[in-house]
């Protein structure tokens, strides 16, 4: 059996870094994780290909040398999905989706042979003795979340490296919390499942055995949601980190809560945690209250500078568009992002999910208007608002353009740096390629880019004052260019 699985593209949004992927000589930020677990999960037998379209393109050779097409999507991906179902069809192709978007949108899906809705480690190995038997069902669904001991090593080396800037391994699924506006406990539970150390350690062990070195996002949507776990992982993590000389540099997703624990952020760092990413999403009490977080309790403001004391960079999503939202939450999450000095601090508009308490709640009160896009920086709501609509909008892209305006941005990036100093050195990164994308920087932004003054003052002081963090520092300006690239195209202007 040859099966070829397909990662649909990805469209040009905020968290692509589409446009500054570039300075790194990178195509995409991070690879196919679930494709690359589904593939450990078949036969080994089965011949496999993986074709990532946000790296590469689907060749029509691709398509005929396959017997199946396995297929995954989320939603902002659905519109790329299609194409490629549809095209794998016209050539007589058996196609199989699963992932996030078909196990939320059964209403919407291209036609497939077969479904699965939710986790693959249940149910794919009854589709092969189905298959074998001759007998495969259409759908296929998962009747209990199934325990994380049964997830095999992904697939890595099925996909090519040097075109992303990031790996991906996944520990946990699940969270705790109960956010009104998340799909996340919706299709993983509220119940976190975690790996064993054993597992963990697997991972990172084929991932150094194929020389990557650099970025491991821990893709958690919320790592700590199941903290007795991960208080035994980290240790194991530190150790394995220092016997290999720290070739990893760990990036996850947590909760506001972890700045309550600091022997737990002393674990991180000794870990090797380079960054976190926080859904902090409103300094406004009663909007968080709307929102379902009691989590995001206290000095917001303080919890942020608790864990970059820590040596972790925090990124962080923030929302404006709930019912409680004032006049001046702009304003507000303006002067919350400049004082936390988070650089990559993703502000969206709040959609409503598919199949989530709020998507539930709205078609309860009538306000619903469609579909979500899976894009919540694009402008466009699938509900109405409490505000008026026109202010709404007017309001987010007033965020947009201060929070990513060059000597805004730079600023928040020196700020950074100055609060998260780390214990221990960087990943050893390629020397050749190193020099190169230093290069690209300086010359796209030190004399292309039209902001080139304000590169030049932000590169001066950081060359001054942080000059043992000068590739970081460069690596955030390469991501400042993308996120002001998008926010003048949605301005409605050219950059």
């Amino acid at each position: 059996m040859k099966v070829l699985l397909i990662n649909p593209e990805f469209p040009d949004t905020y968290w692509s870094f589409r446009h500054a992927l570039p300075f790194e000589g990178k195509r995409c930020a991070f690879p196919p994780l679930g494709l690359m677990t589904v593939s450990a999960l078949l036969p080994p037998t089965w011949e496999r290909r993986l074709i990532d379209l946000n790296v590469e393109s689907l060749k029509t050779a691709d398509i005929e040398w396959a017997d199946m097409v396995f297929a995954t999507a989320m939603l902002v991906q659905k519109d790329s999905l299609k194409q490629v179902i549809k095209r794998c069809k016209s050539q007589g192709k058996r196609v199989v989706l699963g992932g996030p978007y078909v196990t939320t949108s059964m209403e919407d899906l291209p036609d497939a042979d077969h479904i699965f809705l939710g986790e693959a480690e249940a149910t794919l190995p009854q589709f092969v003795k189905d298959l074998e038997a001759g007998v495969p069902k259409r759908r296929y669904e998962v009747v209990e979340r199934p325990a994380l001991a049964a997830t095999p090593v992904a697939h890595f080396h099925l996909a090519n490296l040097k075109r992303y800037s990031s790996m991906s391994v996944q520990y946990s699924r699940g969270c705790p919390f109960s956010c009104e506006f998340c799909d996340i406990i919706e299709i993983y539970g509220r119940v976190p499942r975690t790996k064993s150390i054993q597992q963990m350690l697997a991972e990172f062990d084929a991932l150094r055995e194929l020389n990557w070195r650099g970025t491991v996002f821990i893709v958690d949507d919320n790592f700590i949601g199941n903290k007795k776990n991960v208080r035994l992982l980290l240790p194991a993590l530190a150790e394995w980190q220092k016997r290999n000389g720290y070739p990893f540099s760990l990036l996850t997703e947590s909760s506001v809560n972890l700045a309550d624990d600091e022997p737990l952020l002393e674990a991180m760092r000794e870990a090797g945690f380079a960054r976190v990413f926080l859904g902090i999403e409103t300094p406004v009490e009663e909007s968080l209250k709307e929102a379902q977080k009691p989590q995001n309790r206290g000095n917001l403001l303080a919890s942020v500078k608790k864990i970059q004391s820590y040596g972790m960079e925090v990124m962080a999503g923030f929302i404006v568009g709930f019912d409680n939202d004032p006049e001046d939450v702009f304003e507000r999450q303006i002067d919350f992002i400049r004082k936390s000095a988070i650089p990559l601090a993703m502000v969206g508009l709040l959609g409503a999910l598919p199949d989530t308490q709020l998507w539930r709640r709205l078609a309860r009160e009538g306000r619903l208007l469609g579909d979500a896009t899976g894009d919540n920086t694009n402008c466009s709501l699938n509900f109405k608002p409490r505000m008026d609509p026109a202010v709404l909008i007017k309001g987010y892209q007033s965020i947009m353009q201060t929070i990513y305006a060059p000597r805004e941005y730079y600023q928040r990036v020196l700020d950074s740096i100055k609060g998260t100093a780390r214990p221990y050195a960087h990943p050893h990164y390629d020397v050749v390629s190193a020099v190169a994308s230093f290069a690209r920087v300086m010359l796209k932004l030190g004399i292309v880019d039209g902001e080139r003054k304000e590169f030049w003052r932000f590169f001066t002081r950081a060359l001054v004052k942080h000059h043992d963090r000068l590739p970081e520092s460069l690596v955030l300006a390469a991501m400042g260019y993308h996120f002001r690239k998008l926010t003048t195209r949605m301005a409605g202007s050219s950059a």
